[in-house]
């Protein structure tokens, strides 16, 4: 009894043995099978596609169109200021302190180079009018003096030093005339011996006038601007990325306000970038019409460029171009929605950008909302579903 118990127990335990590898065997053959490392590092690696339908972009407004061909428009549009150049505008102050006697001009009056804006009656005036007749009468002196020697040594009176030293008295009080003189001519005295004038050196108009009739004024005190309306130049600020394009002698259309157009010229840039507004200063002359600009006025400038344009090649908007990572792309369409497509960029110019490498023209891209298909790309690159 007990060995057949034994025997049922034995049979049992083998039973269940089968059973159980049996069913292991089953859980393998069901399992999926481990993917190849291939496939494992391709599924994990990103991707540049995006997958879209053509009820997707319609829906996204993402706008497709060829990768134009031909010149990029080398212009480029900056703000600039009408300044009058350093040479017709002119400061007029008081050569010496004393009391404004005689104003002859207005603001806005018109004045020729040379003429007298007004008189300012001054004692120190009338000390350099004297000090000049003081060094006059001692050339007199002098040169009677030396006469006198020369005389005396034609004779055998007097020996050579005397007249040595006679000629060397006529040679100081000569300079000190020199010197009276030119302090005179510095100070502008007037005809009258007791004031000083003040004299434009420029033709022009006048555009400010502080001095008031029978105010005391110091030495250096600032009465008048002039200013000549004629000769004017321009200043515009650019990046400095387009300000190196810009070459001497490039044409310049200028817009005003009220929508005039005026030729000008490029004269000069600078070359140097202002600290404070991190731009460059390229000087312009206007050329026909700029008669009608004035001193302050702002205007439009759009400058030709002739350095660093693209002649031809491919043309994209700028919303075209985008960035990823450290990649500069734009977005080529595909059968099944869009795949960015690596390119080296240009120049930039009213809107457009040229591609110097990387695409054909022709060829069909996302143009606006291309930032879209950036966002999905580096969404699925981060790992988000």
């Amino acid at each position: 009894m007990t060995s057949e118990k034994n025997r049922l127990y034995a049979g049992a335990a083998i039973a269940l043995a089968v059973a159980a590898g049996a069913g292991f065997g089953i859980a393998r053959l069901t399992q999926p099978a481990p993917p190849a490392p291939e496939a494992a590092a391709k599924a994990e690696a990103p991707s540049d596609s995006v997958a879209i339908t053509a009820e997707g972009i319609r829906t996204s407004q993402i706008g497709i169109a060829p990768a134009a061909s031909g010149e990029l428009d080398a212009a480029i549009s900056a703000s600039a200021t009408v300044d009058s150049t350093p040479d017709a505008e002119a400061v007029l102050t008081a050569r010496a302190a004393g009391t404004v006697t005689r104003i002859f001009k207005r603001i806005g009056d018109p004045v020729r180079a040379g003429e007298t804006i007004a008189l300012v009656e001054s004692r120190d005036a009338s000390a350099i009018v004297a000090d000049r007749g003081a060094a006059a009468a001692r050339v007199t002196l002098a040169e009677r003096q030396l006469a006198r020697e020369k005389s005396l040594l034609d004779q055998g009176v007097s020996p050579r030093a005397d007249y040595e030293t006679a000629q060397a008295n006529l040679a100081v009080a000569q300079a000190d005339a020199r010197r009276a003189s030119a302090a005179a001519g510095a100070a502008r005295v007037a005809s009258d011996g007791r004031s000083v004038a003040v004299v434009s050196p420029i033709s022009g108009r006048i555009t400010s006038a502080t001095g008031t009739l029978g105010t005391f004024v110091s030495a250096e005190t600032e009465l008048f601007r002039i200013a000549d309306p004629t000769r004017l130049q321009i200043a515009a600020s650019l990046p400095p990325a387009d300000a190196g394009r810009v070459r001497a002698g490039d044409r310049v259309e200028l817009t005003t306000n009220d929508g005039r157009k005026i030729d000008g010229q490029v004269r000069s840039e600078t070359g140097v970038v202002d600290p404070t507004t991190r731009a460059a200063t390229v000087i312009i002359v206007p050329s026909a019409g700029g008669s009608t600009l004035v001193p302050g006025q702002l205007v439009q400038a759009r400058i030709f460029a002739s350095g660093g344009a693209a002649k031809s090649g491919v043309m994209v908007p700028q919303d075209a171009v985008q960035t990823l990572g450290d990649r500069t792309v734009v977005f080529v369409r595909t059968a099944t929605g869009f795949k960015a497509q690596v390119v080296q960029v240009g120049s930039r110019s009213g809107g457009l950008v040229a591609i110097v490498s990387g695409l054909a023209a022709g060829t069909p891209i996302a143009t606006t909302n291309a930032f879209l298909l950036k966002a999905e790309i580096e969404k699925n690159q981060g790992g988000e579903e």
